[in-house]
């Protein structure tokens, strides 16, 4: 359906244009499923947008083809293009944020879509949108459609988005990193949607991912880009059992997994060369651990390797070189810091939202997105805080930095008690406590350059006095999160969303914080800068005993880098205890539903983690999240847990201690 031939993009204006993708082919048959992988800034989003013609401002298409069932889109005029776009050609795009309109409610958006390509009006399209935001499984659709994009989680805009591209029903889907904010639970829901639709409608696929775990389950055929060219392409069970790309290797080295723990994660040293930057030999050189003479002068050509086609010199046959497989990396743990106490001490947190209607807006209601919850973060340790979206974990985390309101509860950092604290008493402690935010479009100035965000914590927070120390500090910052010194003086709409994601982190590094609340700080990246980012944050915490809140769907990373686990479900805590407890031996219904969730990726050479679980947990039903503005009564769960018995559909249940450590809450145990 959608065939690439040697596809050339060109930004900026002739003569002095960058080419962030350069010659690249690829097909996506009918009923199939293509996963574009690499790291951020290599091409992949580019690709997609040149066959969208969607380009920036400045960008356009300087060779090759783009075919969409026989027809070359890149010569069509705007007006047929418009036409292509939604109906046969749709697109997830990365960033919901940006990409949804901020003045106009979801129901009109999605409107849109079906006024211009299925001729809906009035109901039959208000009714279709309600349909559509139930599948990908939003609760209380219905009154969500009448909200703005302001109003939902994260997680909730991406869905709103996948429900936007699906309106058209299009005969080809292009995902560009469609999972990334979303819940592990919610992805699987929507990969099965995804699926679904596509054996149901015959629809081609372009999937951009960085998520191995997301391939493994959704592709039937695998490219790896890395700066604007596929260095391997192969189908899934070929290249998940025999990677053969130097870089394909490294990617599969740096997921994080339970044998690594306490080690530090296989990465990438550098990054992606600079648009523009001039190389004759094989671009990927100066990261290979296998680099040549040859690699340095002479790029090489793509040599088909059985069924897999892979763009390195090892494989030339008129003089093959030997390869040497690097192993995973199981060296001897590092030893960690251990600070003893507590750093931040937080019972019965409650954040209550009013629910006002009528003319003059009397409250009917609480939407209680935090319902007394508890938390103990150990100095000097991480508690990973997981749970679907939407069920208050965000909410929590700046609550407790006061950033929202609290309705009650009491949270002890040291002598102070944060929830009682006036905006004026809270400035000194704002160097100590600091949030990394999940989305980091919107946090982000986009009138300031990255060099003056990365130092304006440092002046407002009197953090040094000297410019030239700050600006030596700034360099230092971006070069632990990855990026190069030349970006400080770019603005954030330069980047991608990892990139701008580990701008972010950067930020709350600043100001040399102890406790840092992590809000999903690895979502937007790649396998490769993870590791670097989840190695920076493992570092840090044994170098100056950092006290980390991380919150995060993805439970790989938890099995990693936290020491304890809390599990969120509808504004309460679960189950908690330490990783080993909770991801070793889950009580909790909802905690083995999440865990069976998990996009299972078996990396070669190296164990298999021993946190999946095989298949469907017996008794659960995944199902869709009550909304928080009418929880059920009883435990909150129990629609969806089949084990359910009466007591369950009364009574919420107490705290059961199973350990010093170990808290559950579930009248089953």
């Amino acid at each position: 359906m959608l065939k690439v031939e040697q596809l050339r993009v060109e930004l900026g204006p002739r003569g002095k244009s960058v080419r962030p993708v350069d010659g690249i082919s690829f097909e996506v048959p009918a009923g199939r499923t293509l996963a574009l992988v690499g790291e951020s800034g290599c091409g992949k989003s580019m690709t997609a947008l040149a066959c969208m013609r969607l380009l920036p401002a400045g960008g356009r298409i300087a060779g090759g083809s783009v075919t969409l069932g026989g027809e070359a889109l890149q010569d069509l005029p705007e007006t047929r293009m418009r036409e292509i776009r939604g109906n046969d050609l749709a697109m997830i795009f990365q960033e919901p944020a940006s990409s949804l309109n901020p003045v106009m409610t979801v129901g009109d958006q999605i409107g849109e879509v079906l006024v211009r390509h299925r001729g809906l009006h009035g109901q039959p399209a208000w009714d279709e949108a309600e349909r559509l935001l139930a599948a990908v499984g939003i609760p209380d659709p219905l009154r969500r459609l009448s909200e703005y994009p302001f109003q939902l989680s994260g997680g909730m805009k991406q869905r709103v988005m996948i429900a936007i591209a699906l309106a058209g029903d299009p005969k080809v889907l292009i995902a560009d990193e469609p999972t990334t904010a979303l819940d592990v639970t919610i992805q699987a829901q929507v990969l099965d949607l995804l699926a679904e639709l596509q054996l149901g409608r015959g629809m081609g696929m372009l999937l951009i991912t960085h998520d191995l775990g997301v391939v493994s389950r959704m592709a039937h055929r695998v490219g790896v880009m890395y700066a604007g060219e596929l260095v391997e392409t192969g189908e899934r069970e070929d290249f998940f059992r025999a990677p053969l790309h130097p870089y394909s290797r490294k990617l599969f080295a740096a997921l994080p997994t339970s044998a690594q723990r306490g080690r530090a994660l296989e990465t990438l040293v550098g990054q992606v060369p600079r648009l523009g930057a001039q190389q004759a030999g094989c671009r990927f050189a100066e990261r290979c651990p296998q680099v040549q003479d040859v690699c340095r002068s002479a790029a090489p050509a793509m040599f088909q390797v059985g069924d897999q086609a892979v763009r390195c010199h090892i494989y030339d046959p008129a003089g093959r070189m030997g390869w040497v497989v690097s192993p995973p990396n199981l060296s001897a743990p590092q030893s960690r810091q251990s600070n003893s106490g507590i750093a931040l001490d937080v019972e019965a947190l409650e954040v209550h939202f009013p629910v006002r209607k009528g003319l003059f807006r009397r409250v009917v209601g609480h939407v209680k997105a935090v319902d007394g919850v508890s938390l103990h973060v150990p100095a000097g340790q991480t508690l990973a805080l997981v749970g679907e979206s939407g069920c208050g974990k965000t909410t929590a985390g700046k609550a407790l930095l006061n950033l929202v309101p609290a309705s009650g509860g009491s949270a002890r950092y040291g002598d102070h008690e944060l929830l009682a604290l006036s905006p004026r008493q809270w400035q000194p402690l704002r160097r100590d406590l600091q949030m990394i935010f999940q989305d980091p479009f919107s946090s982000l100035n986009p009138r300031m350059r990255i060099g003056e965000i990365l130092e304006e914590g440092m002046l407002s927070l009197a953090v040094e006095a000297n410019a030239a120390v700050r600006s030596e500090k700034i360099d230092t910052l971006l070069r632990r999160v990855g990026l190069d010194l030349a970006m400080r003086n770019r603005f954030p709409h330069e980047f991608s969303g990892g990139q701008r994601q580990r701008i972010a982190i950067a930020r709350a590094l600043a100001v040399s914080p102890k406790l840092i609340i992590c809000d999903e700080p690895t979502s937007a990246l790649d396998v490769s800068v993870q590791a670097q980012i989840l190695n920076l944050l493992r570092d840090l915490q044994a170098e100056y005993g950092l006290s980390y809140l991380f919150i995060t769907h993805n439970l790989a990373v938890v099995d990693y880098l936290a020491h304890h686990v809390a599990v969120m479900y509808l504004g309460r805590i679960v189950e908690r205890g330490s990783v080993e407890e909770v991801l070793r031996n889950p009580r909790h219904p909802y905690t083995r539903m999440l865990l069976a969730a998990v996009p299972r990726v078996d990396v070669p050479g190296a164990p298999k983690s021993p946190m999946r679980i095989e298949g469907e947990v017996a008794g659960v039903t995944r199902g869709d999240m009550p909304s928080p503005l009418n929880p059920p009564p009883g435990c909150h769960f129990h629609p969806r847990c089949s084990e359910a018995i009466d007591r369950c559909r009364t009574e919420y249940p107490d705290e059961t201690r199973l350990s010093t450590t170990r808290v559950v809450r579930c009248h089953l145990v």
